[in-house]
């Protein structure tokens, strides 16, 4: 082999080397550095209010096409029916979605804020699902939190959200 070849394979081999252990250093792959700007994104638009930064996260801007449920925690629920005996944990609400939240946070006076921590992803590069615990304020009240998962799709266009699964606890939830 000559030096010249020797020398290039060398070189590769140290790049190869630097960028796995620039993942292994921060535990964090592209394309998982890519999701955590999907859900800093969120953040942010829904605190300004930008719908249009908001919408171009999902993988279809109609309601119908992306899923998007919350479960009630057994608490909270139990308060509810209270005043509506017929609530159930998990109840299909079709203005209960994305475009819902985005345009409720747009007419609302107050600002509108949703926060996350401990955030988790696991991924194969295409497909990712997301957890994290959120906290929902309004005018810098908590109003609710839990946890939210998110079910995502690597396209030509970048990350796209297509599921949102999420609980409800509040003043009336245990913990």
């Amino acid at each position: 082999m000559s030096v010249a070849k020797a020398l290039i394979l060398a070189c590769c081999f140290v790049a190869s080397t630097c960028q796995a252990a620039e993942v292994a250093h921060t535990g964090r792959s592209e394309q998982e550095e890519a999701i955590r700007g999907v859900v800093e994104q969120f953040r942010t638009s829904l605190m300004r209010k930008d719908k249009a930064s908001y919408m171009s996260l999902f993988f279809s801007e109609k309601p119908e096409d992306i899923g998007w449920q919350f479960v009630s925690e057994d608490t909270r629920l139990e308060h509810i029916r209270k005043t509506k005996p017929d609530a159930i944990k998990a109840r299909q609400i079709p203005t209960n979605n994305f475009v819902g939240l985005i345009d409720s946070a747009v007419a609302a006076k107050e600002p509108r804020e949703e926060t996350f921590s401990n955030v988790k992803i696991e991924t194969d590069g295409e497909i990712a699902s997301v957890s994290f615990d959120y906290t929902f304020l309004a005018n810098g009240k908590k109003m609710n939190w839990g946890k939210e998962m998110w079910q995502m799709v690597r396209t030509e266009q970048g990350w796209k959200i297509f599921s949102v699964v999420y609980t409800i606890r509040d003043q009336w939830s245990r913990g």
